[in-house]
């Protein structure tokens, strides 16, 4: 996209303009004028939140994002290996050990099988652990990846590596390039919402859905389930909403001033971020009050109405792309299994939040596809890395965990162009590698584009004197997983 009239004038740009000489720095102010003025008038820049034509025939407007922060146990949950059970509870190979890092076990670990039952769900065949009995009545909709893997083994690098494709801070989230690239279908709402529920935020922070060099009208906007929704959001105490449009007029007129003068990008995303604000003051209360739904889609996902609960955000996400938003993220802190007690265990703790998470995620699928949306969201599930098949111990903790694992985990997706009732990819008879069709995080990221209608590799922001992208100079879209 071209985005050379909003560019700043960085040090690199500044060296560049003037080894053009004398000529050439009159001619660049020439050439602004024209670009700058007709007639007197300032031209009219494309409106950031305006829907931009995909750039080839797309099979999904909209994404939601189920991400489960912490990493979840795909050993324990989608990815069964009989030869655990065979070999529990004895050492690991050495051959698996050698030159590996891991973030907390130490010396010679054991193998552990996981202590639950899988079964071959729908006509797909797909195996789901008996701690997910609603996603099981929905096994034929989604597509497993087991053969995910990725380059981080600590939770705060690995959560920006799979929500910006970079590992440190500072660039754009997937959301913000989504809507940055293909606009909204809502003026009254953000592009980009993040919604939060589990133990605590992720430990990646607000960088996860942050817009990095991107103008920051893209950034996730983050949906409190208390209180006010977004902070400062509501007028203030005394002034009337008369007053609050002639506040922002004004301010609107400075900013236009200001903007003809720097052409600084932050001010057009200041100007949007007010007026949407404005409009945000009606839209949004409207949307968070789930209690005007009918019981039974509250007895369908669970939801209790005034609390903060991943269930309650998994039905404000179909109310949003219901709505128009493009992408949808939700947050559930908490599933960091290393076993050091009850509260962080493969036995106690896994079972309680895939209770807490399993019938929302199920009941999203079938609402979306009961309401014929489910053709036109992709949902994607999954955490930052998965957990290893030898048990932790930390400390010769005697409940049972799993330390870090970037080799190898599972993710699933459903509805959007998703092939549904697929398996892709597999690990080896322990789950420690991949051992077919390996999945990157860019791979994801290039497949979620392309079912947008979106070219990874031409979706680019120039910052700094040369093109970024989402997916860096990696990434191939995985066919096997397209209808």
């Amino acid at each position: 996209m071209n985005n050379e009239h909003l560019r700043d004038i960085t040090r690199r740009t500044f060296f560049k303009q003037v080894g053009y000489g004398i000529g050439g720095l009159a001619l660049s102010s020439l050439l602004a004028e024209t670009v700058l003025a007709a007639d007197g008038q300032t031209q009219k820049k494309r409106d950031p939140f305006s829907p931009v034509p995909p750039m080839f025939p797309a099979k999904a407007k909209n994404v939601i994002f189920l991400f489960m922060a912490g990493a979840p146990s795909q050993i324990d949950m989608f990815d069964p290996k009989p030869t655990l059970l065979k070999y529990d509870r004895q050492p690991c190979p050495a051959e698996l050990l050698k030159g590996e890092r891991f973030a907390f076990i130490q010396g010679t670990p054991k193998l552990l099988a996981s202590p639950y039952k899988f079964s071959a769900c729908g006509k797909s065949g797909q195996q789901i652990s008996e701690l997910l009995p609603h996603m099981q009545e929905v096994a034929d909709e989604i597509a497993v990846v087991r053969s995910m893997n990725t380059t981080q083994f600590n939770h705060a690098p690995a959560q920006l590596f799979m929500n910006t494709g970079f590992q440190l801070p500072g660039r754009p989230s997937f959301g913000s390039w989504a809507t940055y690239g293909l606009g909204t279908m809502n003026h009254d709402l953000p592009g980009f919402v993040v919604l939060i529920s589990g133990d605590s935020y992720p430990d990646g922070g607000k960088s996860c859905w942050g817009s990095g060099f991107l103008p920051s009208v893209y950034q996730g906007v983050e949906f409190r389930s208390q209180g006010d929704p977004v902070l400062f959001v509501t007028d203030p105490d005394g002034v009337p909403r008369e007053v609050r449009r002639d506040t922002l007029d004004a301010l609107r007129d400075l900013n236009d001033m200001r903007l003809k003068e720097t052409l600084d990008p932050e001010i057009e995303t200041r100007i949007s971020q007010y007026e949407l604000a404005y409009r945000m003051q009606t839209s949004v209360p409207d949307l968070m009050d789930i209690a005007h739904e009918p019981a039974e889609v509250h007895e369908l996902y669970g939801t209790e109405p005034g609390k903060k609960s991943f269930a309650n955000n998994c039905l404000l996400a179909r109310r949003l792309v219901e709505r128009g938003t493009r992408f949808v993220q939700l947050y559930h802190r908490g599933w960091d299994t290393h076993g050091a007690d009850e509260n962080n265990d493969i036995k106690h703790a896994l079972p309680k939040l895939c209770r807490e998470t399993d019938k929302a995620a199920a009941a999203l699928i079938k609402d979306l596809k009961r309401r014929g949306l489910l053709d036109e969201t992709i949902v994607v599930w999954g955490g930052e890395f998965g957990r290893t098949p030898m048990n932790e111990a930390r400390g010769g903790s005697p409940f049972p965990g799993r330390d870090h694992h970037p080799h190898a985990f599972t993710m699933w997706m459903a509805g959007g162009g998703i092939k549904p009732g697929v398996s892709v990819g597999e690990t080896d008879e322990l789950g420690y590698m991949v051992a077919k069709d390996p999945v990157s995080v860019h791979d994801l990221h290039a497949t979620l584009m392309h079912l947008m209608g979106v070219d990874h590799t031409r979706l680019t922001y120039r910052y700094q004197g040369r093109n970024f992208r989402l997916t860096d100079v990696y990434g191939e879209v995985v066919q096997k997983l397209i209808s």
